[in-house]
């Protein structure tokens, strides 16, 4: 691990500087979700994609049994380690499942107050005025509890730096051979836009060193929700392989197009919804299949790996197709449904390494 990577702030210590200086913190559920209006509204947004260091206590009486680990590990997270840290919890309508625990968290825990968010799954013009109107109530509840109530120009000036961060993302992927990091180091770095204001993040990615000439190795594209534990990259560079483009729910799926409203509340919904097609918005298969095999060929990936979260029926739904399509034009791809854990299974150890072996 190289000096850069090493010096990554800590996320308590993050959160701890956030609140002395007078924000309030959002905890921030996975994964379509406004950051520059939370921040333009005085909330300092936290991530939570139900951390793998969590045991999660069961909860039968409130989650089926087929409740995903983020669900389980983020809802006992927040109601012990980030008890009375936050000052609110915003989850988006991503699917039954963290409905649910909103559900939960609202009628049955003494949490922060919990917020939700619902993007429509289509493109019409009804669909925008539906998600300008969701976003503007979402503002006024964030508001009521901070006391902040941006102007038009704050709003903006929030989602000009929000625009540079995915930027910088976009490009980082998209020059993934040139970066002189392992994949660990690389994900890490843009992983910290879960916790990190957007400027000290842009300073990350701005000194990220870079190599003299592209790195050979044979590539592999990761699909799939969130990648823990992240000692999965180092299995893959072990193995030979480097990733040259994602499609991950904390990664690539939340890199929004570039919008210039003069309303910011317009701005920002056009932006929300201007997301490639992904599984939680329920795009049809050709257009999630062809979405996915055009990144393909854009990084020259030999592999696709799905990465997925066990129990992610969004995800499931749309895998054996997506696999077959991805075996018709040539490229190898395996799925794999894994728990959050802080070590990755002996035996999703083997599948990874025998799955690589074709690629090399």
């Amino acid at each position: 691990m190289n000096q850069y990577t090493m010096n990554l702030p800590a996320r308590a210590d993050v959160m701890r500087r956030m609140r002395e200086s007078g924000r309030f913190i959002a905890a921030a559920l996975p994964f379509h979700y406004p950051h520059a209006l939370l921040r333009a509204c005085g909330f300092h947004p936290m991530e939570i994609w139900g951390p793998p260091h969590v045991t999660a206590i069961l909860d039968d009486e409130h989650f089926q049994e087929y409740a995903c680990s983020i669900v389980r590990n983020a809802t006992q997270f927040l109601k012990t380690d980030l008890s009375g840290q936050v000052q609110a919890i915003l989850i988006p309508h991503t699917c039954d499942s963290l409905q649910g625990m909103a559900s939960v968290l609202q009628g049955f825990a003494k949490t922060a107050p919990v917020l939700t968010l619902y993007l429509p799954r289509a493109r019409r013009d009804s669909d925008l005025e539906f998600a300008y109107a969701e976003l503007t109530q979402l503002a006024h509840r964030l508001s009521a509890i901070s006391g902040v109530t941006p102007t038009d120009a704050e709003l903006h000036a929030a989602l000009d730096l929000e625009d540079q961060a995915m930027a910088a993302c976009r490009t980082v992927m998209a020059n993934r051979r040139h970066y002189a990091v392992s994949d660990r180091e690389l994900f890490a770095v843009l992983r910290s836009r879960e916790y990190l204001p957007p400027d000290e993040f842009l300073g990350l990615v701005k000194g990220l060193p870079l190599r003299d000439a592209p790195d050979p190795r044979p590539g592999v594209f990761l699909s799939g929700i969130v990648p823990e534990p992240m000692s999965v990259f180092d299995l893959l560079n072990d193995n030979g392989v480097i990733v040259v483009g994602d499609d991950l729910a904390c990664g690539s799926r939340r890199i929004y197009q570039a919008f210039s409203d003069v309303d910011p509340m317009r701005r920002l919904a056009r932006q929300m919804l201007s997301m490639a097609p992904e599984p939680t918005i329920s795009p049809a298969v050709a257009d999630r299949n062809a979405h996915i095999l055009e990144r393909l060929a854009t990084t020259g990936a030999r592999g696709l790996l799905i990465y997925d979260v066990k129990f992610c029926e969004p995800e499931a739904f749309y895998v054996p197709l997506l696999e077959k399509a991805a075996k018709a034009a040539g490229i190898a791809c395996m799925h794999l449904e894994v728990e959050l854990e802080q070590h990755l299974p002996d035996q999703i150890q083997t599948r990874i390494a025998a799955f690589l072996e074709v690629l090399r």
